[in-house]
């Protein structure tokens, strides 16, 4: 899927992530990483009729024995490629629309995961970090 680049955007969320990663409750930070557009890998097992569908967004959860459940999300498809080389895939959705739905129980949202800049958040950071 190609996206027009919006290098700005990316800068800002990858700037907001930086931040976080020294201070999680920097309100600034969190605006602008709320307000970012992320890239969602669509699951392979995902059917047609729900990735044709703009009102949902299958997760594309990620299990590690003994480790919490983990859906990977990408501020660029650079980002993406770099530990998810595979994926043919994907949604851009508001990151702050994702964690207003962000399902209860044990699942995990990392942003950025394989960059010096990421950030993984447990579902309870999901739903009072990002909902803005």
């Amino acid at each position: 899927m190609e996206i027009p680049s919006n290098d700005s955007a990316t800068s800002e969320a990858e700037r907001a992530l930086s931040v976080l990663a020294e201070n999680t409750e920097d309100d600034a930070a969190l605006d602008t990483l709320a307000g970012t557009d992320v890239l969602v890998p669509v699951p392979d097992d995902a059917d047609d009729e729900a990735v044709a569908d703009p009102t949902m967004v299958a997760l594309p959860v990620l299990e590690q024995d003994g480790e919490e459940p983990l859906v990977p999300v990408f501020t660029s498809e650079v980002r993406m490629a770099e530990l998810l080389p595979y994926v043919s895939r994907y949604r851009l959705v508001p990151l702050g629309a994702l964690a207003s739905q962000w399902p209860t129980g044990d699942l995990s949202l990392t942003i950025d995961a394989s960059s010096p800049h990421g950030l993984t958040l447990n579902s309870e950071g999901v739903r009072t970090l990002l909902v803005r």
